[in-house]
């Protein structure tokens, strides 16, 4: 027999369930997203080398805790959280920027509730400072640029004289 009424409810209260969880690694950060829509209480502590999460979410209130023993060492002072009407967004800052975390955790166990954010996922170990640098410099351009119909100078762009092989005409196909 299934008992239902206030007493179950109170049984499911006292139950915490980690939340769903993708991460993805960074020269400087890491970043792990709480998959918890409509998230209430929202706590997070950074530890050194320990990150502690817990939430209620959802229309009916679940709680939520997740403890990950992390990888390596964070700088607690210098990460933070985000909490959106969707998930919670932790950026961690790594203690030793440029060095690669290839998992999360501190231990190899598969946690069923965390996977790796591909559509995030960016194999930054390949690319050079210079490429970086160029990155940013382009985001700031994009960033400052004005209304939609304003384009930014670029050498060359407008000279009549400097014409590419491309501009040349074609011959007639027989």
């Amino acid at each position: 027999m299934t008992r239902k009424g206030p007493s179950m409810h109170c049984e499911r209260d006292k139950i915490w369930q980690p939340a769903t969880a993708k991460w993805y690694d960074r020269r400087d950060y890491v970043f792990i997203e709480f998959c918890v829509e409509d998230s209430k209480e929202v706590q997070v502590k950074f530890d050194k080398s320990k990150l502690d999460f817990n939430c209620l979410g959802g229309t009916d209130g679940l709680k939520h805790q997740n403890e990950i023993e992390l990888f390596e060492v964070i700088d607690p002072n210098d990460s933070k959280h985000k909490r959106t009407d969707r998930s919670v967004l932790c950026c961690l800052r790594k203690s030793e920027s440029g060095k690669a975390w290839p998992r999360l955790t501190k231990d190899k166990a598969k946690l069923n509730w965390l996977s790796v954010d591909f559509n995030n996922w960016k194999d930054w170990e390949d690319d050079s400072d210079e490429e970086l640098n160029n990155f940013d410099r382009f985001s700031e351009m994009m960033n400052s640029m004005g209304g939609e119909d304003e384009l930014p100078d670029v050498d060359g762009a407008d000279d009549e004289e400097s014409a590419d092989s491309d501009d040349e005409k074609m011959p007639d196909l027989e």
